[in-house]
């Protein structure tokens, strides 16, 4: 994806965008009716006055603010149930929801609009044919303001649970693995080692990597004559003593200087990780949910377990498709590193198994799952689930004072050999 179409997706995502969009139709809506007066053509008695129009639009310029008020309190209170009880990383997830921003959007538009439509009215602009149009606009929002409070109302009850957070969780996640399955190596060549006489490329601020414009960097390999090769990839972190990438000159007559900036300007380094191009990082905040529902302020080892089905079924997702190759190369000139099986193990399952270690109900489902994950997917796979059943199993040994859990714990891994 070229970075000018990934920066227009996360400005998509902001509420102030879609609420601004939706304010500015309301207001145009309660101006058309006083333009598209003069172009009726036909006469429209005198049924509706002026006050019967100006009470609809008193009454729903005076309720949307206290519905949006209300609103916004309660997403308040959502994102730090969420942050307390989940983990403030898939906070992020719900401040881009789209039905939320959809209804406060709508709140905010009808607001505007009715406070348009009172002004214009109190003008006196509005003749005959105008007040009817703006009546029959003013019925249609009433329409949206209905539809949308009974879709929030019924949103309400689920928004910002524990469950209904780790599925937004494990959703991201899928569509990143779903779409690094699709390209494997976000459109360029498989990098199996950085080359030892390639230019290196380091980051120009301290941050994570959030997305790489590979286009950006095959026109860049073109004008340059080059290859680059990739040394760190989405969710990796990056400062100035960090290499992003190398390069390695076909041609040494070139501009060094500008191509090393114009390398570095296909990395976008932000404060946090994203989710759009890291799988691993959707695989870690799964993980970080069971380890903060494992904590003993909140002891809650069934969302732990619920996490660990989860997790399942996104790593067998990876393991039908995951590391498989390309047919075709979009841009032959750019290298990119593959993701590794044990380093999505180690996202997903480590952290619970460390913090878990003493829950023997989690740490006996947890060696079922990944005896299930090891009869699948590659060599690399099975023995990376092999690897983090046994790492698992140690700390549990080492954890567990009774000898009842422990004997479970050793019949629960007798499968690893």
């Amino acid at each position: 994806m070229a970075r000018w179409r990934w920066i227009l997706t996360q400005l998509t995502r902001q509420l102030w965008i879609r609420a601004t969009l939706i304010g500015i139709l309301g207001a145009v809506a309660a101006v058309l009716a006083l333009v598209v007066d003069r172009f009726v053509p036909w006469e429209i008695p005198d049924l509706i006055g002026a006050d019967a129009v100006d009470d609809i639009l008193n009454i729903i310029a005076s309720s949307m603010l206290a519905v949006t008020t209300f609103s916004l309190s309660v997403m308040t209170s959502a994102y730090g149930a969420a942050t307390s009880n989940v983990t403030p990383r898939a906070t992020k997830l719900l401040m881009q929801d789209r039905v939320t921003q959809n209804v406060l959007s709508t709140f905010i538009g009808s607001f505007l609009f009715s406070i348009v439509g009172i002004v214009v009215l109190k003008t006196g602009a509005y003749g005959d044919r105008g007040r009817v149009i703006l009546f029959i606009v003013t019925i249609g929002v009433i329409v949206l303001i209905v539809v949308s409070l009974l879709r929030w109302i019924d949103y309400l009850t689920r928004f910002g649970r524990v469950g209904e957070t780790t599925q937004r969780v494990e959703q991201a996640a899928r569509d990143a693995m779903e779409a690094r399955i699709a390209d494997p190596y976000l459109g360029g060549r498989p990098l199996v080692a950085l080359p030892d006489d390639a230019l290196p490329v380091f980051a120009g601020e301290v941050g994570y990597v959030q997305h790489i414009d590979i286009g950006a960097l095959s026109e860049c390999c073109k004008a340059h004559g080059c290859t680059v090769h990739i040394a760190s990839v989405p969710g990796s972190f990056a400062h100035p003593g960090q290499e992003v990438a190398r390069v390695r000159l076909e041609d040494g007559q070139t501009d060094v200087e500008a191509l090393i900036d114009a390398v570095r300007a296909g990395f976008t380094i932000a404060d946090e990780r994203s989710f759009d191009q890291d799988p691993r990082f959707g695989l870690a905040v799964m993980s970080e949910i069971a380890s903060r529902a494992l904590s003993q302020a909140i002891n809650d080892s069934g969302t732990a377990i619920d996490v660990i089905g989860r997790l399942t079924r996104l790593m067998t997702l990876w393991s039908d498709e995951g590391g498989r190759g390309v047919d075709e190369v979009a841009h032959p000139s750019v290298y990119v590193p593959p993701l590794k099986d044990e380093d999505l193990f180690e996202d997903a399952f480590m952290p619970m198994a460390r913090d878990g270690a003493g829950h023997i109900e989690v740490q006996v489902r947890l060696q079922k799952s990944l005896e299930a994950l090891s009869k699948r997917g590659k060599e690399t796979f099975r023995t990376a689930a092999r690897e983090q059943a046994r790492l698992a199993m140690v700390r549990a040994l080492a954890t567990m004072d009774n000898a009842t859990d422990r004997e479970r714990m050793t019949r629960a891994a007798e499968w690893i050999g």
